[in-house]
Order: C-alpha cells, then sequence, then structure tokens
C-alpha cells in the first residue's frame, strides 16, 4: 500500500491497453523484448493454435532453410524405402548384382531426380506399382515445390520494419529535471517517414490489499517525427503529471515496471505502414546517465554518418 501511495496520482491511468488488471494473472512481462506477446496458449489442439503460414514467414532464415533440406532428404529417403520394397528389380538401370546399399544408393537418387522432374533417363520405373509410385512422387514434388516457392515468395515479399532499439532506456537530465529516455535508429538501407511511437507504462501495485496492473500513458516531447533517417531518441519528460514524478533509483530497482513502446512508420519501398514494438522492464531502466551522439559529419561534409555501434553507447551523469 506504501507504493500506491507514493504514486503520482495527477496521472491518469489507462483502461483500454488491452491487458489485463489482475497481476496475480499474469507471469514475466507483457511484452518481450524482441516485440513478441509474452503468452502461452492452451486450451485447444497444437495444430488449431498454430499458423503454419505464418510461422514459416516469421522463422530465421537457416532455420527455414535447415526445414525445407530436411523435408527434401526426407522425403526421398521415404520414397527409396518404398521402391526397394516393391522390388529394386522394377528399376531399369540398378544392376541386381551390387551391393545392397549401392542399390538403395541408387533407389534414393532416382527419387530425388523423380520428385524434382529432372529424370535423367539413366534409371526408369517398370512394372504397375513402382510406375505408379513414381507419378505419385512427381506430383507431390510439383505440389511441394510450388509451396516452397510461395513461401520463398512471402519471406521476400513480406513488409518488414528494419529498427534496432536500445538495450537500456535511461533517466537523464532533461530542462532543468529529468527525463526518460530510450532511442532507435534504422539499420538497412530502407527510407521510413512518419514516423510515431506510444509509449504506455505498466506498474504492478497493491491496491486496496490486491495487486493490479495500472497502466499509463508516457508523453513524449516528440511523437511524431516527419523523417526517420537518423537516429531518435524518445523523451518522456518527468514532470508533475507523469506518472514516474517522484521516483528515485532504488525504485526502479524495487518496482515492478514495463515500458511498452509501439511504433509503427511508412515505408516508400513498399508503399505501406510497417509497425514493431519492444518494451523495458524497471530492472532494464538506467538512473543517472546520458546517451552518446551516433551521428557526425563525414571526412569530406558531404554526408552524415550514423554510427550504429553506438546505439546502446551512454555515460553516467549524476540526477538529483
Amino acid at each position: 500500500m506504501a507504493l500506491f501511495n507514493r504514486l503520482n496520482l495527477k496521472a491518469k491511468s489507462l483502461v483500454n491497453t488491452g491487458f489485463g488488471a489482475s497481476a496475480s494473472s499474469y507471469g514475466g512481462r507483457f511484452i518481450n523484448k524482441d516485440g513478441s506477446a509474452n503468452t502461452v496458449k492452451k486450451g485447444i489442439g497444437f495444430l488449431d493454435r498454430i499458423s503454419w503460414y505464418h510461422t514459416m514467414l516469421d522463422m530465421s532464415s537457416w532455420k527455414f532453410l535447415s526445414i525445407l533440406l530436411l523435408f527434401y532428404i526426407t522425403i526421398n529417403f521415404v520414397f527409396a524405402l518404398l521402391y526397394f520394397g516393391i522390388g529394386i528389380e522394377h528399376l531399369n538401370g540398378i544392376q541386381t548384382n551390387d551391393d545392397v546399399w549401392v542399390q538403395f544408393g541408387q533407389a534414393y537418387f532416382f527419387s530425388a531426380q523423380t520428385f524434382t522432374t529432372v529424370g535423367y533417363g539413366h534409371i526408369s520405373p517398370t512394372g504397375f506399382y513402382t510406375s505408379a509410385l513414381s507419378s505419385a512422387e512427381a506430383l507431390m514434388g510439383l505440389l511441394s515445390f510450388a509451396i516452397a516457392t510461395g513461401l520463398f515468395f512471402g519471406r521476400f515479399s513480406k513488409p518488414s520494419i528494419f529498427l534496432k532499439f536500445s538495450h537500456h532506456a535511461i533517466i537523464a537530465p532533461f530542462n532543468d529535471g529529468k527525463a526518460l529516455m530510450f532511442r532507435l535508429a534504422p539499420y538497412k538501407n530502407t527510407n521510413y517517414i512518419d514516423a510515431e511511437v506510444n509509449v504506455t507504462l505498466g506498474m504492478k501495485i497493491e491496491e486496496n490489499g490486491v495487486m493490479t496492473n495500472k497502466f499509463y500513458t508516457l508523453d513524449l516531447e516528440y511523437q511524431k517525427i516527419n523523417s526517420l533517417a537518423l537516429s531518435w531518441t524518445l523523451v518522456h519528460p518527468i514532470t508533475s503529471e507523469s506518472p514516474l514524478y517522484g521516483l528515485v533509483a532504488s525504485d526502479y530497482e524495487s518496482i515492478s515496471g514495463e515500458i511498452i513502446v509501439i511504433i509503427k512508420t511508412f515505408d516508400d519501398m513498399f508503399s505501406t505502414t510497417v509497425a514493431t514494438r519492444t518494451s523495458y522492464v524497471f530492472e532494464e531502466v538506467v538512473y543517472g546517465a546520458k546517451f552518446k551522439s551516433m551521428y557526425s559529419q563525414s571526412e569530406n561534409h558531404q554526408s552524415t554518418v550514423l554510427d550504429l555501434g553506438l546505439l546502446n553507447s551512454f555515460d553516467k551523469v549524476v540526477i538529483d
């Protein structure tokens, strides 16, 4: 209850955040650092709660390529077993007096040629069952490559936002007072315009003897900018209207709080709006710091150099 009495009562809490008010029903942070929801779904079957299309588009490139390679190897191995089960003598071009592993290897590569519809002609099926199996495999290969092509196109054509956030938020001196700051920067050769940010503070507090989630909008010095070509430091002045007003360094170590950041901007390459989000728990807030500048003039004074390696760099300062 003491913590609740110390909160700035001038700050108006929100009820339309999409997060529940019962703190006892939540575990961990509201939003993961990468922007994904910190939620595990249950109550329905695993296959019903997974969108495989979204999963394949969102996974990392090495996982995506590994799954395609594993599928390709496995499906050809299965068909090679089927050919071997029907009888290797029904595959013209394979020497029946060869070692069994050599025969299986040739059946495997015949399967690969059939699956990809390459058909070199060195080995060919004979008999009804082998011919029917190779026809079914060729159809499956066509459908599989069509799906893989669609996934490749979806991954390349999906609008993505290429922004990096600083690892920490800081409490820094600002206009004879202090402010909460964090920053972001584009890290690829993209052109973003009309960037807009919404920042929400979530805190777990005791109210009337019950732990409750309270949410507050954090007003920013600039909530929207016309062009996002360099780094952008988001500044929330901690004034008498701020829910952070009156908090000291020890409070950020003891209070359970999370700063939720949502940004959307227009990507003129895709001609669409893209968005991302992240969050900072209070343990990731550095009290008494100042970000180092990320950009400077080039040596010939003809362009601006943005050093992305300085995104997370700050100096410690003393705050009253």
